[in-house]
């Protein structure tokens, strides 16, 4: 029972990741209704059977406040795919900012990007522009679904219908 479940709103807004034991509570109690099931899965008891939930979806809409995802270093890094955004090096990766903080440049998801030791020294204090270095993909602030498509290219295919019109990265 390894496998996770993508909990949708009532609008299909992707709104949790939960283990299988709590999507099986909810389903049971009439709260959420199966959308897509993990093939060759099931859960046994004793006396019955249930297909293996992969994405479900709440039967009400939830009013949930906006989160977004957190700036850390772990989230820029799975952003940045854990490459260099000037050479493409995936080695002694540090963050760099766009523009520095000496010229007034915010940590921001638009500011921030991976760099590799080499490249944020020979950049230095200055603009990539400054320097003549080419950044590979503009900075930008992913969402939730952005990391849960990349989650799921990986480990819940099942997942990606849901949320291929969300996931689109921006600019």
């Amino acid at each position: 029972m390894e496998k996770k479940v993508l909990v949708l709103n009532l609008d299909h807004t992707p709104i949790a990741v939960v283990n299988v034991q709590k999507a099986m509570v909810l389903t049971l109690l009439e709260k959420v209704s199966v959308l897509a099931d993990y093939p060759f899965l099931s859960i046994r008891t004793i006396d019955r059977e249930f297909s293996y939930p992969a994405v479900v979806r709440l039967d009400e809409y939830k009013n949930v406040p906006y989160r977004g995802v957190l700036l850390t270093r772990s989230n820029l890094f799975k952003r940045d795919d854990n490459e260099c955004q000037y050479c493409g090096s995936p080695k002694h990766l540090t963050v760099d900012h766009v523009i520095p903080r000496s010229k007034g440049g915010k940590s921001s998801w638009t500011n921030l990007i991976t760099a590799c030791h080499r490249c944020n020294v020979l950049k230095g204090d200055k603009t990539p522009e400054e320097v003549g270095m080419l950044m590979r993909k503009k900075p930008f602030k992913p969402t939730l679904a952005y990391f849960l498509a990349e989650y799921a290219e990986r480990n819940a295919e099942e997942w990606i219908p849901f949320l291929s019109a969300k996931a689109v990265q921006p600019g």
